[in-house]
């Protein structure tokens, strides 16, 4: 007797068990290691880079995401060298993270070179579809999608506000990158506006320091001078020295994003940058719990800013506008 109330006990101690399985399986399962890589054309000193992660991070986490709990983050710094760019894409791609983020078109067209298949999400890239990228912003179709920065009608936005602020401005030269997809079509953009506003344009490359300053310097010469900086990395990646050439030479100069102004710029017009990163959170939260890229549509910004640094007007001598003024969302003093 003693022995069936043992089997019993034993008999019901393991279909206990038993049942357990399932919700211990589960429970595994939501707790499996997500991997998250991350390719950036920047270095990692760049302090604006920095803060763009640190707030996809952030929204991560507030979403349930937590760096080395439930997820891993991996990233690499590629700067503006074309070959570390390659070199990483194909290392990231090699791990075979559940997905990788990323922003600028010379970074995304990398990581569609390594994998097709690995989800890609992507900021700060203008016309993913002209770039083919994705099929259409409604339906990318294929393992990338995101964010994009500017609709190319809106760098027209840009002469028109130096002129504004700095009327005398009847010639501007134009800071762009030419081997990126989007870089003839803000040229473009500009050009059709300058043209109606009486300002003559002159494009110059990013991609070289010294080209940069020369440029700059001849150009100076001539008076009723400006300067039109479009979105590129290669820009963003040497925004000190073009800031400082402005200020040395004495040129107005508008800017793309909000940090050119907060690092002395005149004034900047564009998206909010960090933001994007934090809704690129978002899409990968969506991802890890089952949505495709190919479903995701690729997101416009809500909303355009300008900000004005009263200091370097000053600096100028320039006598801003109350239009201006009243239109900065932002005014640093």
């Amino acid at each position: 007797m003693a022995s069936y109330i043992a089997r019993r006990k034993f008999l019901a101690t393991l279909g206990g068990a038993a049942a357990g399985w399932p919700l211990a399986a589960r429970a595994q399962q939501r707790e499996k290691m997500r991997r998250i890589g991350v390719l950036m054309p920047s270095t990692a000193a760049d302090l604006e880079a920095r803060a763009r992660l640190a707030a996809f991070m952030q929204a991560l986490q507030q979403l349930g995401w937590t760096d080395g709990h439930n997820v891993r983050v991996d990233t690499r710094w590629a700067g503006l060298n074309a070959s570390d760019t390659r070199k990483f894409a194909a290392e990231l791609a090699a791990i075979a993270p559940d997905v990788i983020l990323t922003m600028s078109s010379v970074t995304v067209a990398a990581l569609l070179q390594a994998t097709r298949t690995i989800p890609i999400v992507f900021t700060i890239v203008v016309d993913p579809v002209g770039a083919g990228y994705v099929d259409s912003l409604a339906r990318p179709g294929g393992n990338a999608t995101g964010f994009t920065v500017y609709e190319y009608s809106m760098s027209g936005k840009w002469p028109e506000l130096l002129k504004e602020i700095a009327p005398s401005v009847t010639r501007a030269v134009v800071l762009r990158d030419p081997a990126i997809a989007s870089g003839p079509g803000q040229f473009a953009a500009i050009q059709a506006v300058a043209s109606s506003l009486g300002v003559e344009l002159r494009p110059v490359d990013v991609r070289d320091a010294g080209e940069i300053e020369r440029a700059i310097a001849v150009f100076a010469q001539s008076t009723n001078s400006g300067v039109i900086v479009t979105g590129s990395t290669g820009a963003t990646a040497h925004r000190e020295l073009i800031i400082a050439l402005a200020a040395r030479h004495r040129l107005p100069a508008i800017y793309n994003s909000r940090f050119w102004a907060a690092g002395g710029g005149l004034i900047s017009y564009g998206p909010d940058m960090v933001d994007q990163f934090r809704r690129a959170a978002g899409y990968i939260d969506r991802i890890f719990k089952g949505e495709k890229p190919a479903d995701l549509p690729v997101q416009a910004p809500t909303k355009y800013e300008t900000v004005l640094n009263l200091k370097t007007a000053r600096a100028l001598g320039l006598d801003v506008p109350a239009t201006v003024l009243a239109r900065a969302d932002e005014v640093i003093e």
